[in-house]
């Protein structure tokens, strides 16, 4: 592993005493639903919907793919998060004030990049009123749940991959924000596959808009910057709220913050503890529960390749099903005749069959 990656996984553990963003549902979260959270519009924005905004979007918790594949398979290399949902992040603000207030005020940067107190601490200063970024920032989130993305990854026809998934959710977010009367006049997001086919798209669903798409943008534009930091933080929180499944009332506060989400590491299989963690919470039938990502390349490994899963065989039955003829399903004349068992009243409610030989 590059050194340079090594660092921004280093990165993706969450902070001690993480920030609870009302983008948590945990009613939602321990069943493996996926959800959308958005922010109430800024006063500022409020008060005036012809001001002109900027908007940014970004994700937490997606991973990097192989790149060997095709776009209808997208397989997740042993440095993709295996653990907790894919959240996507959006943050919109006025234009004038996007660079002045997120790069030189609060010193956004990429979420990776910020230490986890910090980015924690930013999260926190936007959802605070009377903080100078709640009176100016509207902001929403779309948490992935690991089982709807491995539902749709393992379709068994029609794939929904990752890609699909993440474009999806972008392009939702936006259009929650220009419904609720939000002058968007310019939009930044970090890349999802090659960067010219994603802009043309999204041109073409947003053609009043001045749309950019880049690699790196969480770096480039501060307004993708803050999105990520919406966007990690409601994961890490996130992941807390999932690890509750395995956490008990009667074990003490320590052992249960020692415990914690920390303890399933950064949720990239080349961690060390996240793979200690999925083997020791693996039941050999069912796997695990919602918060892992059944589809990823080590979870299918372990349950099936290293023979620490149950086998499980399907009995086909389509060909027998597709053999079948319609007249099959009825009762013929001979087989009424031979009956000589009273009626079942549940049976005949709605009358006799009719025998075949009428038709």
């Amino acid at each position: 592993m590059e050194e340079s990656e090594s660092q921004e996984i280093t990165q993706e553990v969450p902070a001690e005493d993480v920030f609870n963003a009302p983008s948590i549902h945990e009613e939602d979260i321990l069943p493996g639903v996926s959800y959308t959270h958005c922010s109430p519009i800024p006063e500022v924005i409020k008060d005036d919907l012809s001001i002109e905004c900027v908007l940014g979007v970004d994700e937490a918790g997606r991973g990097p793919v192989l790149g060997d594949y095709p776009t209808s398979i997208h397989l997740p290399s042993t440095n993709a998060d295996i653990v907790g949902p894919m959240v996507y992040g959006l943050l919109y603000l006025p234009l004038t004030q996007h660079t002045s207030l997120l790069a030189q005020t609060h010193h956004f940067d990429d979420s990776k990049v910020l230490k986890p107190e910090v980015r924690s601490n930013l999260m926190q200063a936007i959802c605070t009123p009377g903080t100078d970024l709640y009176q100016t920032c509207g902001w929403a989130t779309r948490v992935m749940s690991a089982r709807d993305i491995s539902s749709g990854m393992l379709k068994p026809a029609g794939v929904y991959n990752l890609n699909a998934q993440a474009m999806d959710a972008t392009i939702q977010l936006i259009k929650d924000v220009f419904a609720q009367g939000v002058n968007v006049k310019e939009i930044y997001i970090d890349t999802i596959g090659k960067a010219d086919v994603y802009q043309k798209k999204l041109e073409r669903i947003f053609p009043t808009t001045m749309i950019t798409v880049a690699e790196k943008a969480d770096s480039l534009y501060p307004c993708v910057s803050a999105a990520s930091v919406c966007a990690k933080v409601t994961r890490d929180a996130a992941l807390e709220v999932s690890h509750q499944a395995y956490s008990s009332s009667n074990t003490p506060a320590d052992e249960r913050k020692a415990s914690g989400a920390d303890a399933w590491g950064t949720g990239y299989p080349s961690s060390a503890k996240t793979v200690n963690w999925l083997k020791g919470h693996m039941d050999p039938l069912f796997g695990w529960g919602n918060e892992c990502r059944m589809s990823w390349g080590t979870a299918k490994d372990m349950l099936e390749a290293k023979g620490n899963g149950i086998k499980v065989e399907w009995p086909d039955t389509n060909d027998d099903e597709q053999a079948r003829r319609m007249t099959d399903f009825y009762i013929t004349a001979s087989a009424m005749e031979l009956d000589d068992e009273p009626d079942d009243e549940l049976a005949t409610w709605y009358g006799k069959p009719v025998p075949a030989s009428i038709f």
